[in-house]
């Protein structure tokens, strides 16, 4: 009984952890355009109508995705279902969100560079290679995990089979 508390409360704290994250972000993306040099001189409507600011929403899809996809990982944990090819789907998703990141950087950084018209873009492009690197080390994290419970699921299905041939 400790035990399933103990564990309840760790992924009840990463569920919260992950919604704080996905609130703060959304305010940060609603709020930022407002606050950025650009806008300035913009009504409302114009503030969200450009590309940049759309080309950023659009990129930030996968973010969310992988953070629903962990979201429900953890749901899988609480409900004993972790050596699930639920969970290696879960997993395999939140690797491909964290592979699809660093492209839409590298998209938007090649944008910056090439139309930045006397700004300086030195600090978005290196906030974009951190950033890049930072999902690099998640999708090989999530890779490694992927596998490690690819083959436990693989090992728990031979051992279900072996126990109903016996």
């Amino acid at each position: 009984m400790g035990k399933i508390l103990v564990k309840q409360s760790s992924t009840l704290f990463l569920k919260v952890v992950i919604l704080l994250i996905a609130i703060g972000t959304l305010i940060w993306m609603i709020w930022f355009p407002q606050l950025e040099g650009r806008a300035t001189n913009l009504d409302l409507i114009s503030i969200y109508k450009d590309p940049l600011i759309i080309y950023g929403y659009i990129a930030s899809i996968p973010f969310f995705v992988a953070l629903y996809y962990a979201f429900k990982f953890l749901g899988y944990v609480d409900s004993n279902k972790v050596f699930s090819q639920l969970a290696v789907k879960a997993v395999r998703i939140i690797k491909y969100c964290a592979l699809v990141i660093p492209v839409f950087i590298v998209l938007g950084d090649v944008f910056l560079i090439l139309n930045a018209s006397g700004d300086d873009v030195a600090g978005p492009v290196a906030l974009g290679i951190y950033t890049m690197f930072a999902s690099i080390v998640i999708a090989s994290t999530a890779a490694i995990f992927e596998r490690l419970l690819q083959d436990a699921v693989n090992i728990k299905s031979e051992n279900d089979l072996t126990a109903v041939s016996k």
